[in-house]
């Protein structure tokens, strides 16, 4: 008795309405779950609010630096050869990685002992809040936690030395009396105990290297009251401070560096960045000394050398004029004897330069290059001029060349001597050619956590936490939300789309609290939209059904409470009362509701029809609607499917079926009992009931899989329950462009004749 009918014509959806949700419907999601997005935005807001207020404040202080084009005032006073050394301009790029080298926060971190932290004991979430409100000190043990502090309290450790194997590890410091406290730690049996401003020597045992030094020279705290110590490694708070100071050059070649750190405190911030702009000073100044020592070594060595050459070239012009007498000079060679004095005093100039810079820069280096250059120009003009002075008399020549010895060696002299006084300025006046212009200072107000900030991000990462959250719970957890989507994957026809109905709301109340009546929503409410839904559904089975092999509609659902029941029942008081006999059989036999919605009693029927214990006459009951009669499940036996499976089944509908132009037949959901497998083959036409938002793909897809394994397919599904009030109105109600169920009316006015 395996027969189907032939299949409605699928409501195909457009192709860009099946591939994924469009925009309306994600207004529709979180439509649907507003209180979810609620809840996580207010969380979000809960925990960015308390942290604005609680979080620990980060503070920023900065200092200016001056990088000056000229190392020293002295320098005005100097030669070219004397100012190229003290007035070397330094890039900005190499005084920043100055600024970061391990010589200078190196020693900022040894004389502010930065790697010793010392704080009080907070009381977790709210202690340092309180505290930075607090104007006095408060009583150990807050909320019953001991030691803890939300006050005033203060500790000055200046020194705090452990083994290697003790540092980054918390150390815990309660307050005495008259000045004692008492050391612990978690990896130390036994505490250490000290008094303030006397040294704690102790020696750790089964520790190499393992004695704890302490200095404490103030403590502000009662007694009980706790501090956390911990000394961190020197090395690893060096690499933290050259990772998190900031230098960077105000402007574009301005030679004004800014130095910026951020801390959580702001005393030892100041201390911090003040202690490396002294440093920078000092090393620039000291730097800048050693450079004017060298010079000065060497101008102490050159100088008695060239007094030497000029007291030679006086005693040689002298013992020529002896001897020839005064040569008085025309004016071609007095010309000639000028410009000879300049070009040699350039060329010893340029060639003292060039000795310098060889010991700095390779030979490639543009300012030496440059220099080779002169020179070779230079020794070019002087050779011109010696030529024009050999075609002089010889007494002129003679007397051009002795001069011009002499001048140039007495220019070469004093500019050396000059050098060497300006120099002894320099070492001794120890002017760098870098300044603080700003010193940095205690900063007032923190720069995070920014309170208006951080609230406004945690509004927007509330938002899109939650709208992800909604998403992810209709594509996850969220059933079906229109047709298109059970054709587009299942393949199944979709015979109905059947809106929520809010009367039958009322009428499930009803039924639950066991009123007596009719609980039909075609009987009571027979213009409500959902009962327009299934008159559609009735026209379209009857032609569905026109060369069906017999007159059974099986109806049953996936899993429990899509609504099969309301749609047995209502489609089979549709279908009466167009005229039709219709035999509502209940084959729900674990739990069968269908006597509910007519208030009879649920004993004398489909059990007992089968077990032969019941005749057909007293089986079959008339309900209170015309042309439709009842079968109710009848004591829900211990043996649904067997009872199902038997001949007995079989005959009685064989015997029951010619009596009625339309047997519906409710059985159990597919997926929970085997029950619907066995009954289906007897039924030519068999609908799937699904429910708008909870019946899954998955549980249509593997329905159709256990039916087609007992030899039955599925003819199309009823989507129940489409709540229309959530959908979009840009959406529609099938996906299907703009349309949607509306509850339109359209009957006669009472006036109409």
């Amino acid at each position: 008795m395996n027969a189907s009918t032939q299949a409605a014509p699928p409501m195909q959806a457009p192709d860009d309405e099946s591939e994924g949700i469009n925009p309306a419907e994600y207004w529709d999601i979180l439509v649907d779950n507003r209180w979810l997005v609620a809840a996580v935005v207010a969380v979000f807001l809960f925990l960015g609010t308390a942290y604005a207020l609680l979080g620990k404040p980060v503070y920023e202080a900065n200092l200016a630096v001056q990088v000056e084009d000229s190392g020293n005032s002295a320098g005005s006073f100097l030669g070219d050869a004397a100012s190229s050394l003290l007035s070397v301009k330094t890039p900005a790029a190499g005084e920043i990685e100055i600024l970061r080298s391990r010589a200078i926060l190196g020693k900022a971190v040894e004389n502010t002992k930065l790697y010793i932290s010392a704080r009080p004991r907070y009381a977790p979430f709210v202690g340092s809040y309180l505290a930075r409100r607090a104007t006095d000190l408060s009583e150990p043990g807050f909320m019953g936690l001991a030691g803890y502090v939300t006050g005033t309290e203060k500790i000055l450790v200046p020194r705090f030395d452990v083994p290697p194997d003790f540092e980054d590890k918390p150390f815990t410091l309660t307050v005495g009396t008259n000045g004692q406290y008492e050391l612990s730690s978690p990896d130390i049996d036994t505490p250490m105990k000290g008094t303030v401003g006397t040294l704690l020597s102790a020696n750790v045992p089964n520790v190499v290297n393992g004695s704890v030094s302490l200095m404490v020279t103030s403590i502000e705290g009662k007694p009980g009251a706790q501090f956390q110590l911990v000394r961190s490694s020197t090395q690893k708070t060096l690499l933290a401070l050259q990772d998190a100071l900031k230098v960077v050059e105000k402007g574009k070649q301005s030679g004004v560096l800014d130095v910026s750190w951020k801390s959580a405190d702001p005393e030892k911030l100041t201390q911090l960045l003040n202690e490396i702009g002294t440093l920078y000073v000092r090393q620039n100044m000291e730097r800048k000394a050693a450079e004017a020592e060298k010079t000065l070594g060497f101008l102490d060595t050159a100088l008695p050398q060239f007094k030497k050459q000029l007291e030679q070239s006086e005693d040689i012009y002298n013992r020529y004029r002896n001897q020839n007498g005064t040569v008085s000079l025309d004016d071609e060679a007095k010309n000639a004897l000028t410009q000879t004095v300049d070009l040699q005093s350039k060329l010893l100039e340029a060639e003292q330069k060039r000795r310098e810079l060889a010991a700095r820069f390779t030979d490639e280096h543009p300012a030496v290059q440059t220099l080779d250059t002169q020179v070779v120009a230079w020794k070019a003009a002087l050779a011109s001029i010696d030529a024009r002075i050999r075609k002089m008399p010889e007494l002129q020549q003679n007397t051009v060349r002795m001069q011009r010895d002499i001048k140039v060696n007495t220019d070469l002299y004093v500019s050396l001597l000059n050098s060497s006084l300006q120099m002894r300025l320099a070492k001794e006046g120890k002017v760098g050619n870098v300044r603080l212009l700003d010193e940095a200072i205690v900063p007032e107000e923190a720069v995070w956590p920014k309170r208006p900030l951080v609230i406004a991000l945690a509004l927007i990462l509330g938002l899109a936490a939650g709208v992800a959250a909604a998403v992810a719970r209709s594509s996850f957890f969220g059933g079906i939300r229109n047709p298109g989507e059970i054709e587009t994957h299942t393949g199944l026809n979709v015979y109905s789309s059947i809106p929520l109905s809010a009367a039958q709301r009322t009428i499930d109340r009803s039924i639950e609290n066991k009123v007596a009546g009719l609980h039909v929503l075609a009987h009571q409410q027979p213009e409500d939209p959902a009962v327009e839904s299934l008159r559609s559904l009735r026209t379209a089975l009857q032609f569905a059904m026109l060369e069906a092999t017999n007159n059974r509609l099986l109806i049953s659902g996936a899993t429990p409470g899509v609504g099969k029941t309301f749609i047995s029942v209502n489609f089979a008081a549709i279908s009466a009362a167009a005229g039709k006999r219709v035999l509502l059989i209940d084959a729900d036999l674990r739990k069968g509701r269908v006597n509910q919605f007519l208030s009879i009693p649920r004993s004398s029927g489909l059990s007992e029809l089968i077990a032969g214990t019941l005749s057909f006459e007293k089986a079959v009951r008339p309900s209170a609607l015309p042309n439709l009669d009842i079968i109710t499940t009848g004591v829900l036996p211990p043996n649904p499917a067997e009872l199902l499976m038997s001949e007995s089944f079989v005959q009685v509908l064989d015997r029951l079926s010619p009596a009625y132009d339309l047997v519906i037949i409710d059985t159990a959901p597919v997926l929970v009992a085997a029950d619907t497998a066995s009954v289906a083959p007897l039924a030519s036409t068999f609908l799937l009931v699904a429910r708008a938002e909870k019946t899954q793909l998955g549980e249509l897809n593997e329905s159709v899989r256990r039916l087609a394994h007992a030899g039955r397919s599925v003819n199309g599904v009823i989507l129940n329950a489409i709540d229309l009030s959530r959908r979009h109105a840009g959406s529609g109600g099938y996906k299907y462009g703009a349309y949607k169920h509306l509850q339109y009316t359209y009957k006669a006015n009472r006036d109409s004749t």
